[in-house]
């Protein structure tokens, strides 16, 4: 069942489905945009365009097309110059959220955090004492 939201890009109040984050009518004006952005990279000689020049030759935003990467509609594999930002420091990248640069140091970051979670474990050790007690 959906949720009752507005719409992010026009503001109106629609049901949110799993399939949709936005109105019928924005849905609509985006398969539009779409088509336009497909039938450009369709054309051979425009297979190898990168974001920039095809948010040029169409008209549509980056962060529509990347929606687009990102929800599988564009196939990276058939477009080899066609990327989106890397969501901690903008690198262009192909695949996932982060590049494997901003990817490895948050991997060390968490071992580090980790090894000192280990360490402070370590410096509390709990001894515990039996009483004897005589009766």
């Amino acid at each position: 069942m959906g949720e009752l939201t507005n719409c992010p890009r026009c503001g109106r109040l629609f049901v949110k489905h799993s399939i949709r984050d936005v109105c019928e009518q924005c849905y609509k004006e985006e398969e539009v945009l779409f088509e336009k952005v497909y039938q450009f990279l369709r054309k051979r000689e425009n297979r190898t365009a990168t974001m920039a020049q095809v948010v040029e030759a169409t008209g549509v935003s980056e962060s529509l097309i990347t929606k687009w990467i990102k929800i599988g509609r564009l196939q990276l594999v058939h477009f080899p110059n066609l990327g989106y930002p890397c969501e901690s420091c903008g690198t262009m990248i192909r695949e996932g959220q982060l590049c494997p640069k901003c990817r490895t140091r948050i991997q060390t970051q968490l071992k580090q955090l980790e090894e000192e979670k280990q360490r402070q474990r370590q410096r509390m050790v709990t001894y515990y004492v039996q009483k004897n007690e005589e009766h």
